[in-house]
């Protein structure tokens, strides 16, 4: 999943970056609202994290404008203040939730991860199709409770898949969501990880568990 942070404290902004790479996600970073709205421009992201003191273009603006721009991405928003007016503000201009600094990083990973599952109408940090299940909480995903041994693209391509299950999903959708800006986006290393996920999945070829529709992209096998 493919996460944009927009922080003016460099640190903080460092802090979030590393936090949320050593959990699996492809990040992006910004350190005005005005950067950000260019990003929200040109990228999909699963899920940005606004700080509301932003130089150039405030938190609350940046929202506001993406949001007349039918951007829906979830946005969690980070507070310093603990001002019920402030938090009102944000979730009018359009955040979907918000957390006041300071904060516990547990928490913000568990809101995070909350907020994707929502977008994508999984309710459920426990995600099954068939045989296959995933585990959001942990990254870990398992073949008849079996645990599988993905490398983190593989699972980053198996978890957008099961986000998304009714949906065929491009090799550009794919590489835009689980790489972050400064890859070098070869659509065909998605072939590659598709094609290890089911030698993983389905080594005798009986359950067929990710379909491809010629010329359009991936989606997991409905039949399951």
């Amino acid at each position: 999943m493919r996460v944009l942070i927009v922080e003016d404290d460099s640190r903080l902004l460092m802090q979030l970056d590393s936090l949320l790479q050593q959990h699996g996600y492809s990040v992006d970073l910004a350190d005005d609202g005005q950067k950000a709205y260019f990003l929200f421009s040109e990228h999909p992201y699963d899920l940005a994290i606004v700080d509301v003191g932003l130089p150039v273009l405030d938190g609350f603006e940046l929202l506001r404008r993406i949001r007349r721009d039918n951007i829906t991405t979830p946005v969690l928003l980070l507070t310093a203040r603990d001002r019920w007016q402030e938090k009102v503000e944000g979730l009018d201009a359009g955040a979907d939730d918000y957390l006041t600094k300071p904060f516990h990083e547990e928490e913000l990973l568990a809101r995070v991860k909350a907020l994707i599952r929502r977008a994508s109408g999984q309710a459920n940090p426990q995600i099954e199709r068939g045989p296959i299940r995933l585990d959001t909480l942990n990254n870990e995903a398992y073949i008849h409770d079996a645990l599988l041994d993905l490398t983190a693209y593989e699972y980053k391509v198996l978890e957008y898949l099961m986000m998304n299950p009714n949906k065929v999903v491009s090799k550009t959708e794919l590489t835009e969501h689980i790489y972050d800006q400064d890859f070098d986006l070869d659509s065909n290393v998605i072939e590659v990880f598709v094609g290890r996920l089911r030698k993983k999945l389905d080594p005798d070829s009986q359950i067929k568990p990710i379909e491809t529709l010629r010329g359009r992209g991936y989606r997991i096998n409905r039949a399951l």
